[in-house]
């Protein structure tokens, strides 16, 4: 959607996937806009909120998640945005046609506050990112995410830290005027990008179980404990292969297969979900930026002993005549030298190296496979030794 905000997708139905017409095409009855307010399960039949009661032998939960806000006054005032869902963006894209915006707030430093700090950077409009800790995207390394900085900063993005929101009012020179510790700020347009939570209303109406996440508990299958409910996609938990707890990731790609698996399910055709990894990504103006697996605290709280090592490289062979410098980040367990997580930024290479390093995890590789893994090589793509090779057998040789 921070696509087609900063115009890089110029129509909206470009990001839906199927229409409800298509959808009533095959069968399948739509019905958009339409709220459910209860969901009556001894009865097996769900309300709206305009009184219809419809019944059902087999529910599926698919409520997404609801984002998160500071709790200022203010905050519900024309002009202040999250970005959720397309209607957002659809919003979003009519204020900044119809109302002059010469200044942007982004309240917030993760993958929603970079994307949207390119989209309306490039839109010519002057943008600044409001955040509570020091470096942006709290996940990567903190060696990461100054160069992360150092690119917000070269697009001339202005970063101001340690910042609390206190009230939106009315602006004297620009619409808004946002007040924080650091003083007042004024903006025609501001964004609230501090995160999600799995939305688990109806699922806690209704009794179902929610884990540690907050998010609905369901098993291999997608089934929650209840016969006949499923739960999937942003609202629902999935397994982590590498620490072997339940987590929720509030992703697309997983939203789309924790969706299909569900459907085979309910359609007579057994299918497990076999889990997740954790892979994520985004691009910041000229930036890859990707990581999959653990962190260190998360690998010392899933019960591993984590070891990591940090290299610089060359996405590409040195002697080729461009500037492809690469960082890699490599996570492992002291005991076993299983392999636990990877994070990497770069110019070029970054998600393609994570992309390897997920399969690696996936089929729970140790340092010593990685350190010897047969990778593609050519001088316009990758170096012999490429920086998957080196971190890993650096990292092997601190264990």
């Amino acid at each position: 959607m921070p696509y087609y905000i900063g115009d890089v997708i110029k129509d909206e139905k470009r990001l839906i996937a199927r229409t409800p017409e298509k959808f009533r095409e095959t069968g399948i009855d739509v019905r958009i806009d339409a709220r459910v307010e209860e969901v009556d399960s001894r009865a097996g039949a769900v309300r709206l909120a305009d009184g219809t009661s419809l019944p059902y032998d087999v529910l599926v939960l698919g409520t997404g998640t609801t984002p998160l806000m500071p709790g200022i006054p203010g905050e519900d005032r024309e002009g202040v945005f999250t970005l959720k869902k397309l209607d957002d963006a659809v919003r979003i894209k009519a204020r900044l046609r119809e109302v002059p915006c010469r200044k942007a707030l982004i309240v917030g430093a993760g993958f929603i506050g970079m994307e949207m700090a390119e989209a309306l950077r490039n839109l010519g409009i002057e943008t600044s990112i409001l955040h509570r800790g020091e470096l942006p995207v709290n996940r990567w390394d903190p060696e990461f995410g100054k160069v992360i900085l150092e690119e917000l900063r070269i697009h001339q993005v202005e970063f101001v830290t340690g910042t609390e929101t206190k009230a939106v009012a009315e602006g004297k020179s620009h619409g808004l005027s946002l007040a924080t510790n650091h003083g007042d700020v004024e903006a025609d347009l501001i964004l609230m990008a501090v995160g999600v939570r799995p939305d688990a209303v109806l699922a806690s109406q209704m009794g179902l179980p929610l884990g540690k996440t907050g998010a609905i508990q369901v098993n291999f299958s997608q089934m929650t404990p209840r016969e006949g409910v499923y739960a999937v996609g942003d609202c629902a938990e999935s397994f982590h292969r590498v620490s072997g707890r339940w987590v929720n990731i509030p992703l697309g790609d997983i939203a789309n297969k924790q969706g299909r698996v569900a459907g085979r399910n309910i359609g007579g055709k057994a299918m497990v979900f076999p889990g997740i990894v954790g892979a994520q990504s985004f691009k910041v103006f000229d930036l890859e930026a990707a990581a999959t697996g653990l962190d260190e605290r998360e690998a010392a709280l899933a019960g591993f002993h984590p070891a990591s090592a940090l290299i610089w490289g060359n996405a590409i062979a040195g002697s080729m005549p461009s500037n492809t410098k690469l960082g890699l980040k490599l996570i492992a367990d002291r005991a076993t030298g299983k392999l636990l997580g990877a994070q990497a930024v770069g110019r070029v290479g970054a998600v393609s190296r994570i992309n390897t390093l997920s399969a690696a995890l996936w089929a729970g590789m140790t340092l010593d496979d990685v350190g010897w893994l047969d990778l593609a090589y050519a001088p316009p793509v990758g170096p012999a030794w490429d920086p998957i090779h080196v971190a890993a057998q650096t990292l092997q040789r601190k264990l």
